[in-house]
This record gives C-alpha cells, structure tokens and sequence, in this order.
C-alpha cells in the first residue's frame, strides 16, 4: 500500500475551533480493508526501526497520546504498538497525582518516565495535564497553570536538544460519539469496569476541555515537539494516521545498526 503523508503538524501558534467536524476521518483516506493492509505493513515497519533504534543506543522517541475519555488511547496502544519489542519499549498512564508525586513540581512525574535512549515511550495523558484538567476542572488559578505553556516548550526543548525525539496526538472524538462509547461501555461487560460516574462529571465539562486543548495545539505546537489533530470517531483510520506518523518520524531519524567489531567479524566460521 502507498503511503500519503494525511497528517500534518498543526502550526505553532495558529489558533483553531475543535469542530465535530474534525473528528470525520479525512477525505480520500483508504476503504476499511486497505486500512488494515495498510496498518499491518505500518506496524510491521516500525518494529524494524525500533530494532535498528535499539541497536544505535543514542536516541529515543516518546510518544504522547492525549485524548478525552473514550477517545481511543488504550486502543491506538494496543494496535498501533502491540508489535514492538516490550524490551525496548515503555507505556506510562497518568492519572490522579500522587502524594509523593504532588510532593514535587508537576513536571517531574513526567521527566521520570521519559524512555531512556535506544527505546521508544508511550504516555497515555501526560504533564498535559496539568493545563488541562487542572484548566478545566479549577485546580488551580490560571496565573499558575498559564505559565506552564513556557515550562512545558522548554521542557520539550530540552528533551529535543538531548536526543528525545517528540511526538504528540491529540484524539479528537465528536461530542455525539463520546456518548455513543459511554453508553457501550455500560452495555459490554468486558469494558463497564472502565466507566465511572466521573466520566460524567467531565463531559458536563466539555467546552472547558475544548477550550484547553485548543489552546495547548496553538502555543505547544512546535518544530521540535509537534503535535498532530487526529480524528478518531472511527477506529481504524485513526490507528493508521498514528502508524504512519510514526513511521514517518523513524525514517526521517533514520538509525542505523553500528558497525561490528572487525575482530569478531574475524571469528566467523571459526567458532567451535
């Protein structure tokens, strides 16, 4: 299957309106079938890049899934990633804080977690959080959660500077479909465990959460630390744009094995 680059970078600092309409797969993106051709051959490719990424041992990529409840993260995890080496790579969920974690500043939860080099790391949510929820929610004034946009670039920019390659996905879902998977997981006993009466709490505070997100997509948007819209009322178009921005970015990083010792090279065919 022929891949298209169908997801772009959104701008730095360009403002934008989270329609429902953004939540539609693109137009002209393949049928159901291609897209699961096309998702296989994706996930096959980035366990081959991962491997050479293992083997080079001097960068690493983190991969931050950020969504509302029922956007699709854990799934995008499990189809997206499920073929990587679990030596080489980490998942991290970020919940309520801690008390050892509300112990230091907000940012260090995250910096704990980030995947050592020669290895790639998943944060479902992240140190987004804290200009989201605690945006949303009233956690805290918004003289302190503001400032944090200037912490988090420059947090992203170090981590760039270092050898972390960054790369985040904003899960847009439409208002009607966060419903329609609300009331599924009420329906399905192998998914009613995950809905609690706070989901409810925190649709009531959609606009709250649009109005975040919208502005965490303008002013944390950067060259070295993008992040990309992707519209996930549907699944398998969603699990594929991840796939090929991912794969995209490993290609473009392009790791190469290192070179084998000349000496070992020199046993082969001696070996008892």
């Amino acid at each position: 299957m022929v891949r298209s680059q169908w997801l772009q970078p959104h701008p730095s600092g360009v403002p934008l309106q989270l329609t429902d309409a953004l939540a539609q797969p693109p137009a002209g993106l393949p049928h159901k079938e291609q897209l699961e051709q096309g998702l296989a051959e994706l996930t096959a490719r980035l366990e081959q890049l991962q491997a050479a990424l293992g083997a080079e041992g001097r960068r690493a990529l983190l991969v931050v899934l950020q969504g509302r409840d029922a956007s699709g993260k854990d799934g995008t995890i499990r189809r997206v990633f499920s073929g990587l080496n679990p030596a080489l790579c980490s998942v991290t969920s970020f919940k309520r804080p801690s008390p050892l974690e509300l112990s230091h500043d907000y940012l260090w939860r995250a910096h704990q977690a980030v995947p050592p080099r020669g290895s790639i790391g998943l944060f479902n949510r992240s140190h987004y959080e804290d200009v989201l929820a605690v945006r949303a929610r009233g956690l805290a004034p918004e003289a302190v959660w503001r400032r944090r946009f200037e912490h988090i670039n420059a947090f992203e920019a170090m981590l760039s500077d270092e050898g972390i390659v960054v790369r985040k996905f904003f899960l847009h879902i439409s208002k009607d479909e966060q419903r329609a998977r609300l009331e599924d997981r009420l329906s399905d006993p192998a998914k009613n465990w995950k809905f609690q009466e706070a989901d409810l709490d925190e649709r009531k505070r959609w606009e709250a959460y649009t109005a975040a997100y919208e502005e965490v997509l303008e002013r944390c948007s950067t060259a070295h630390a993008p992040w990309y819209l992707v519209p996930s009322d549907k699944n398998k178009p969603r699990d594929y744009l991840v796939a090929e921005v991912l794969v995209r970015t490993l290609e473009l990083m392009d790791p190469r094995y290192p070179p084998a010792n000349p000496a070992a090279l020199a046993l082969r065919g001696r070996i008892e």
